[in-house]
């Protein structure tokens, strides 16, 4: 696939591209109204305050990573379409809530449902892998999330001009926030109707159960337990924080934590209902798979998205007091770590398909990342400022290529269960996100920056010995096993019996 090939929207395939980069673009856009607004909503609410809004931007993303897990169930049951659809939809629900929201208790309710909306992104990488073939899937993974993942720079851009321009007065942001879920919700209804699950009914398998994902032997087993228990056992930290804050008691606490725990329990029980049968009766040998690959990817993807929305959280008030600047030039320096997103992450996927080996180019981005973060380290009033500049965007070239490598592996690893696998791998770069933000609040930039150095390289060694190349991530078709056509004549029996009946 080539570059120019993204211009051919008679394709149906480019066609589906677009229509599913835009509704991750409109997602994000949603998900970050906030931020660029916050100024004005502390102008037009006299009850809110700067500890409030710091709250929101908690909660903001806590719902996130049990969503993403959720959301790769249904995505391998109900297929990309439905549940785009049905998530751009229902979630226009609590951002209008929070955009005319009264009261304290609806704003934060209304934010903390609305993190959900934070799925959106391994919804996307899914219908993208039904619609290319594996030889083509890093550039067009690639495409897909370095332009969606753009929404929420242009969210800070438009929305303020949306508010003061457009509508004016003091609740300005409001309706701004309000149009853009009314915006939402109605290109989620178009999406229902302007796409298939790929091109034809044969693309989108199904797992034999949604609950857990299916592996092929004991020790992968007991690997998926333990990668599983930090995905929701991480919203603990979470909860601590909102409890230092001041805004849940130690009771509130130990409930969210007993939450937590329950629900740690119930996905390690059914990792075992589903996976003890398959295991008892036998994995065949054409049908197997090595988890350490999905391990290595979750790490990958802790290392280098996780990184991201931590040091794009951190950079403005790095450059503004390292270098003396004003915030407004400090912001501009600093967006550069996003803006590189357009072109590094489509580079990433295009560069995992042009190798010919998918392995040797993560192991290489990842490395990349660690040596960015250790110059980064660096850093301080003494380097020329062009040079600081040069060397953040260095790191964002190979940070934001490493996470389309990595999404170039994944629908190569098991057709049948890329959802989950996608939705695993997504939610552990909020998990990395939350950790790193997390240590942030003890140390100094400097510190900061050689901590996710020391990650890149740590996720470098797991992909070193864990990782292997995908069978077939160059062929013309996805691997089909003897399973998968199993599920799929016994969807065809069903099928024909419901009819006769």
């Amino acid at each position: 696939m080539k570059v120019s090939s993204i211009f051919k929207f008679r394709s149906p395939e480019i066609r589906a591209l677009h229509l599913t980069w835009i509704a991750f673009f409109i997602t994000f856009y949603v998900w970050f109204n906030m931020a660029p607004l916050a100024s004005s909503m502390l102008k037009s609410v006299d009850w809110l305050t700067r500890d409030d809004i710091r709250l929101f931007a908690i909660v903001n993303v806590a719902l996130t990573i049990p969503a993403r897990i959720i959301v790769g169930m249904a995505l391998d049951r109900f297929g990309p379409r439905r549940v785009f659809s049905v998530l751009m939809v229902s979630m226009a629900v609590p951002a209008l809530v929070f955009a005319f929201g009264n009261t304290m208790s609806q704003l934060l309710i209304s934010r903390l449902v609305l993190s959900s909306i934070g799925a959106s992104f391994v919804v996307g990488i899914h219908m993208t892998a039904l619609w290319f073939k594996p030889k083509d899937i890093g550039f067009a993974e690639g495409f897909y999330a370095g332009w969606g993942n753009f929404g929420s720079a242009v969210a800070a851009m438009t929305l303020p001009t949306i508010a003061l321009t457009m509508f004016g007065g003091a609740d300005g942001w409001r309706y701004a926030i309000g149009m853009s879920a009314i915006v939402m919700a109605a290109y989620g209804v178009f999406y229902w109707f302007a796409i298939t699950d790929g091109p034809d009914a044969r693309a989108h398998r199904k797992p034999r159960k949604a609950l857990a994902m299916e592996v092929s032997s004991w020790r992968d087993m007991v690997l998926l337990i333990l990668w599983t228990i930090p995905l929701v056992g991480c919203l603990a930290i979470l909860v601590w924080r909102i409890e230092g804050m001041g805004y849940l008691s130690s009771t509130g606490a130990l409930i969210c934590y007993a939450v937590i725990a329950a629900v740690v329990v119930y996905q390690i029980v059914q990792i075992l209902r589903v996976n003890i049968p398959i295991l008892k009766k036998g994995v065949p040998e054409d049908d197997k798979y090595s988890f350490g690959s999905v391990a290595a990817l979750n790490s990958t993807y802790f290392a280098n998205f996780g990184a991201e929305l931590a040091v794009v959280s951190m950079l403005p008030m790095f450059f503004e007091e390292t270098w003396g600047l004003t915030a407004a030039a400090a912001g501009m320096i600093a967006a550069s770590f996003a803006f590189v997103n357009l072109v590094a992450r489509p580079m990433g996927g295009l560069v995992s398909d042009r190798m010919g080996n998918r392995r040797f180019v993560m192991l290489s981005y990842m490395f990349g990342i660690g040596i960015g973060f250790v110059l980064m380290a660096l850093l301080n009033s003494n380097w020329p400022l062009i040079i600081a500049i040069a060397i953040t965007i260095f790191t964002s070239f190979f940070v934001q290529g490493a996470e389309g490598a990595t999404f170039g592996i994944i629908p190569s690893i098991k057709r049948r269960i890329t959802g989950q696998i996608s939705g695993m791998a997504g939610a552990y770069g909020n998990v990395g996100a939350v950790v790193y933000l997390t240590i942030f609040t003890f140390v100094t930039p400097t510190q900061f920056f050689y901590i996710i150095a020391g990650g890149a390289f740590l996720s470098w060694l797991i992909c070193l010995i864990w990782l292997k190349e995908p069978e077939g991530a160059f062929d013309e078709e996805y691997y089909v096993s003897s399973v998968d056509r199993m599920i799929e004549e016994q969807e065809l029996a069903a099928a024909q019996a419901q009819g006769k009946s």
